[in-house]
């Protein structure tokens, strides 16, 4: 985003398109730990999990699913690589995201921000306190 901060004030609920402009600039400023296993990661804003997606990952509320990150290729049966490639794509579920914005009052993009550290960090095997670490820092022009 060249440096430029975005700053949205919503009175009503962001739409997909605006979490996805959100969740742009978050991709763009990821903490540097995270870059490296980032490049040609694709973010998408969906509304939210769908019941295939409730039914593979047997969870019991779907609201509790904020991110999933989604690998498009294995390197071979089981393995799976620890970059991203032109492939992967890291889903962003509104809903449930907007019942958080609503519950704690933060800003949506400090709520995106965080969501997505945990997964990607979570993916990319960093530890609970790395990642802790790493949402509560303020970096790069966020925040």
């Amino acid at each position: 985003m060249d440096g430029q901060q975005i700053i949205m004030n919503h009175t009503v609920s962001p739409a997909i398109e605006d979490l996805e402009v959100i969740a742009g600039s978050v991709l763009d400023s990821l903490p540097d730990e995270l870059v490296e296993f980032c490049d040609g990661l694709s973010v998408r804003v969906e509304d939210a999990p769908d019941e295939v997606l409730e039914e593979e990952l047997d969870l019991e509320d779907p609201y509790d699913l904020l991110a999933l990150y989604r690998s498009g290729k294995e390197i071979a049966p089981g393995v799976e690589k620890k970059t991203a490639n032109d492939d992967d794509v890291l889903i962003v579920f509104r809903r449930p995201l907007l019942d958080m914005w609503c519950e704690t009052g933060e800003d949506i993009t400090s709520l995106v921000r965080q969501i997505m550290i945990e997964e990607l960090g979570n993916h990319f095997d960093f530890s609970d306190d790395e990642i802790g670490e790493m949402t509560k820092r303020h970096y790069q022009g966020m925040l």
